[in-house]
């Protein structure tokens, strides 16, 4: 979800009104992808890397969450949504956790599309995280294989996704979700996130729709791009 900072500095503002917006970006987009059928949906909220930004905005972000949390997603429990979080926790305040705690305990009965927020999240910490649960659990080297290692990962309880957006024009991946993206289809826009909306999701999934989705495989020669996609 990029593009917060450039959306308020364009219009003036400090950056965490941008983030601000960003929230209702999220919330909308959470509301479009469920009516547009998507069943998993996870966003880059904090990366690992983010600590390095000034402590003020930082701390602003932290202040963010809980707003955010309590005021906006788990109005959206009643539509259906489970939230889960994914990356380190142990770097975030009892505050923070404890209402991520709650979020994901009261919509964990909830079926219509899970929303996965990664904070604190990287995934080169999520390779490194796997493979440290599977040493500690036992597992011979020769034992060590892909399916290993991806029950262990942060988002072990959800598909690959089939579909990566990054909002903001800047077109690399930014150590989200490196193990899972492996296969999936790419789509990167210059719409700031805080724009980002139902124009721009159904943009995002018309181009996924025209994609050749091979696996390392070859189609047949009478496949067409639909069909390979059904």
């Amino acid at each position: 979800m990029d593009g917060n900072g450039r959306w308020a500095k364009r219009r003036f503002m400090p950056r965490f009104f941008g983030h601000k917006q960003g929230v209702d970006a999220l919330v909308r987009t959470v509301r479009v992808c469920a009516d547009r059928g998507v069943e998993y949906l996870t966003v880059f909220a904090f990366s690992s890397e983010n600590w390095k930004r000034s402590s003020d905005e930082v701390s602003g972000l932290m202040g963010l969450v809980l707003v955010a949390v309590s005021k906006y997603l788990m109005k959206l429990s009643d539509e259906g949504v489970r939230i889960r979080i994914v990356g380190d926790r142990d770097a975030v305040g009892d505050k923070v956790r404890e209402a991520w705690d709650h979020a994901e305990r009261v919509t964990a009965h909830n079926t219509r599309i899970t929303l996965s927020v990664a904070f604190n999240y990287g995934g080169r910490w999520d390779v490194v995280q796997a493979a440290r649960r599977a040493m500690a659990d036992g597992i011979k080297p020769q034992d060590l294989d892909e399916d290993c290692l991806s029950r262990r990962m942060a988002m072990h309880f959800a598909p690959d996704p089939d579909l990566f957006i990054r909002t903001g024009g800047e077109v690399r991946i930014s150590n989200f979700l490196l193990w899972q993206v492996a296969y999936s289809e790419l789509y990167f826009t210059d719409c700031l996130w805080p724009d980002f909306g139902p124009e721009q999701i159904d943009a995002a999934i018309a181009s996924y729709r025209e994609r050749e989705r091979r696996f390392g495989g070859r189609l047949p020669e009478d496949a067409t791009p639909q069909a390979a996609n059904a």
